[in-house]
């Protein structure tokens, strides 16, 4: 057999398309892309008549689903029809997991504290200030330590962990104009947080008083004051318009916010290797396009809000960072994680 692109292995094809984007850049993703899906097409000889549906929170605008769109589906196109739906159109915020878990839902893009409503371990990384930065982030999931909860995540939830994706800087954002420094600033204010036991505590940990509010739904209820405020990364508020309903952005930084890529194990126990390779190439391009874009519109953003009006600016970081951090080592939480995790954390 000759050794010509047409013929080589669908993993070697996507080798060669992820080194063309380290070498030249995120912009050339799509192009590289592109030349993994024409390479590898001529040998897989399976019609692409697996369907993988996807749900998620996001948007169809948000980065996360353009990705998906634009990255993923296309480099699976050769073995796999990948048809997302985003907003919640499919199934409602939070029960992504469970539908996997029955077998009714083939892909979602979970967070850690979806999973922590299973797996209580997985709370320690929707604890605040413990990413340091996405560099970090993607580290802390490639390494060693993460091996036992995305076992946990397959045999208790059905549900296989791809990749994780940054999602960006959550900070603080109010309809009121009076600044805030410390988390004693907060008190009283009625924040909108996800509707998980998780995220409910991070919204006390801050000081504030959480709401849960399914995604959707936050616009309306900043508008008609139903509640003060949200917490969300600056493409979000962008995005979702938050801008508009409210009057500051605090920035606090307090959670660099992840989610994880993930697929019905079943689904993916059913792949060639082949396919396993081409598939899990594909979700990690996605991740990482996804996660460089965000990079991108966070650079910008802080400028775009202060045009829009809004007061952006700086509260006492130390005094969240302490008060948030001894919510966590002083509650429930922190005696779920692994032994020893935080360390192993910190030290990378």
């Amino acid at each position: 057999m000759n050794s010509t692109n047409n013929d080589k292995e669908p993993g070697v094809l996507l080798m060669i398309a992820l080194n063309k984007v380290k070498q030249a850049g995120v912009k050339s993703l799509l192009v590289a892309t592109t030349v993994a899906i024409s390479l590898g097409a001529a040998s897989i000889t399976q019609a692409a008549d697996l369907k993988l549906r996807m749900s998620a929170s996001a948007t169809a605008a948000d980065q996360r689903a353009v990705a998906m769109e634009q990255i993923f589906g296309p480099m699976v196109s050769s073995f796999a029809n990948f048809e997302g739906h985003w907003g919640s159109t499919l199934f409602k915020q939070g029960t992504d997991l469970e539908a996997i878990a029955r077998g009714n839902l083939d892909m979602t893009i979970t967070s850690a504290q979806e999973l922590a409503e299973f797996i209580p371990e997985f709370s320690i990384f929707s604890a605040g200030y413990v990413h340091r930065d996405e560099k970090h982030q993607k580290r802390v999931f490639a390494a060693d330590l993460m091996n036992d909860l995305k076992q946990k995540a397959e045999d208790e939830l059905n549900v296989k962990l791809l990749s994780v994706m940054y999602l960006g800087r959550r900070h603080v954002n109010l309809r009121s104009t009076e600044r805030i420094s410390t988390p004693a600033d907060l008190a009283g204010i009625k924040m909108r947080m996800p509707g998980s036991e998780a995220w409910q505590f991070l919204g006390k940990a801050l000081g504030t008083n959480p709401v849960p509010l399914a995604y959707a739904e936050v616009y309306t209820a900043l508008q008609t004051g139903a509640i003060d405020g949200q917490d969300n990364p600056l493409p979000n508020v962008k995005i979702m318009k938050f801008y508009e309903v409210t009057k500051q952005i605090a920035l606090t930084g307090h959670l660099v916010d992840l989610n994880y890529i993930a697929i019905s194990s079943k689904i993916w126990d059913s792949l060639s290797g082949e396919q396993q390779a081409m598939l899990q190439g594909a979700s990690d391009a996605t991740a990482e396009f996804a996660r460089q874009k965000q990079l991108g519109m966070e650079a910008d953003l802080v400028q775009f809000m202060k045009d829009e009006g809004l007061d952006v600016y700086t509260p006492d970081l130390a005094a969240f960072q302490k008060t948030v951090q001894d919510a966590y080592l002083n509650s429930d939480y922190s005696k779920q994680w692994k032994p020893g995790m935080l360390e192993q954390i910190n030290a990378l």
